[in-house]
């Protein structure tokens, strides 16, 4: 799917969904029915995590997403042996590379792809040659940055946490200002660049301003808001933030997704 110079896209990560499921071992609630709901209501994307310890999104859910809904699937995961040829065997529409602990909560960081070039690059070559677009996810830093466009592939995500978590304005600033520093100077070393990692409805329109941003990934905020208000209106009012916020500065590098 195309992007036009003003755009800017949303992913809505459904994985929270599937927490909440598998809390009490059901069969619901289903996140690929919640990921049905948020094309609906205007996402430009689906994200999901198969991280190694099935904790909340599951195969069965890669399997049947791509069948039920018609938005590019970006399928989250560390670079492991199994979800390697998962992937290579599922083909989704995009991978983004992330680490991984069993023992966290969410992801903690982004990648270092700086100190792991070799591995990463054989790992994402098959991927890329299987027609798989390819990101990675790592921290708004150029030395990192400069990896993983040594690697070739096509697309860095750049982690917003320590953004989101910024406890005062000025320390806000500084980490926004970070965060469009690397988006620069991905695009100029050719990069598309996503970004994500605790946004939500009060801190995400700054970032969604930065117009060197293509697409915003974002869940746990959304999934959070449709307890209260239901998921189409969690993922539009995400999505008319974002847009407001992008318009509000005239546009950006458009896309493609």
């Amino acid at each position: 799917m195309m992007g036009t110079d003003a755009e800017i896209l949303l992913g809505v990560n459904v994985d929270h969904v599937a927490t909440l499921r598998q809390a009490r071992g059901t069969e619901y609630p289903d996140p690929v029915l919640a990921a049905k709901i948020a094309q609906q209501a205007g996402a430009d994307g689906i994200t999901v995590h198969l991280r190694e310890d099935r904790r909340h999104i599951q195969d069965s859910d890669v399997l049947r997403l791509p069948g039920k809904v018609d938005l590019p699937l970006n399928l989250e995961m560390a670079a492991t042996a199994e979800l390697h040829a998962m992937a290579l065997r599922l083909r989704p529409y995009e991978c983004c590379l992330v680490p991984e602990r069993r023992a966290e909560l969410t992801t903690e960081g982004g990648l270092d792809v700086a100190a792991n070039i070799e591995p990463l690059d054989d790992y994402c070559a098959a991927l890329l040659e299987a027609g798989i677009r390819v990101s990675l996810f790592i921290d708004p830093d150029p030395v990192q940055i400069e990896a993983v466009a040594a690697i070739g592939v096509p697309i860095v995500e750049l982690h917003t946490g320590r953004y989101a978590d910024a406890v005062n304005p000025e320390q806000r600033v500084l980490e926004l200002r970070r965060i469009e520093d690397a988006a620069t100077r991905s695009i100029r070393a050719g990069l598309q660049v996503n970004a994500g990692h605790g946004l939500n409805y009060d801190n995400v329109q700054s970032v969604a301003g930065l117009t060197d941003l293509t697409c915003l990934n974002i869940g746990h905020a959304i999934i959070a808001r449709a307890v209260f208000d239901g998921m189409a209106v969690a993922v539009s009012e995400m999505k008319r933030l974002m847009v407001k916020a992008r318009q509000a500065k005239g546009g950006g590098n458009g896309c493609s997704r």
